[in-house]
């Protein structure tokens, strides 16, 4: 059979391109998927008798801050403070309800604004109408801070961006990777290989999960 002309194995342009495109996706994405391979491990045995190490966080200080009036009035014009004064700039702001999650309603709400690194954060709780509000400082061990970037924390715009170029990656891989497996082989044949068998598994493992 002529390999320039369609055939029961698919034009071999196509493969030759998306094979190409698997490694070069796989070049890109390599250092990636071992740093996310071994936190994945890490982080999923936290929990247990046999729990491994996930790393140390480490309380670096405490500091209380005087809030001005102008800060008061939102989280925003908090977190627009804290940068300009402080120079901290809060990724994540929470307006808690009163008593916080699952707290006592009679408690008055919070305001929770957080930021820094990986290695080192911050943290900041705020009790709308109080003029202090206490800053806590953390230093996470290389572990620890690996673990969070994991999971997108501390890591900034830029990981944030390179981290869903990974993810894209990984989703390619995954396609082009069944694409390549699946070509030239029958239903039957698909069904009794290895990658039959994985999702089969996977299937029944997710299913069990979600029940």
């Amino acid at each position: 059979m002529d390999a320039n002309k369609p055939g029961r194995r698919g034009p071999a342009a196509t493969y030759r391109w998306i094979r190409q495109l698997h490694l070069w996706v796989g070049a890109w994405g390599a250092l990636a998927a071992i740093l996310y391979g071994i936190t994945g491990l890490v982080m999923n045995h936290r929990f247990g008798d046999g729990a491994w190490p996930q790393g140390d966080s480490i309380e670096a200080g405490r500091t209380a801050l005087a809030i001005p009036a102008q800060a008061r009035t939102s989280p925003e014009q908090l977190s627009l403070w804290l940068r300009d004064a402080r120079q901290l700039d809060a990724q994540v702001i929470r307006k808690g309800g009163p008593g916080g999650r699952g707290g006592d309603a009679r408690q008055p709400p919070k305001w929770n604004l957080s930021g820094g690194t990986a290695r080192n954060a911050w943290s900041l709780e705020y009790a709308p109408g109080s003029e202090t509000a206490e800053l806590k400082q953390t230093s996470h061990t290389t572990l620890a801070a690996l673990n969070r970037l994991h999971k997108g924390v501390g890591g900034g715009g830029w990981w944030i961006l390179l981290a869903d170029s990974f993810a894209i990656g990984m989703l390619l891989l995954g396609l082009s990777g069944i694409w390549m497996w699946a070509r030239g082989r029958s239903a039957r044949e698909m069904l009794a290989s290895v990658m039959g068998l994985s999702t089969l598994a996977f299937v029944a493992v997710v299913g069990l999960a979600l029940l």
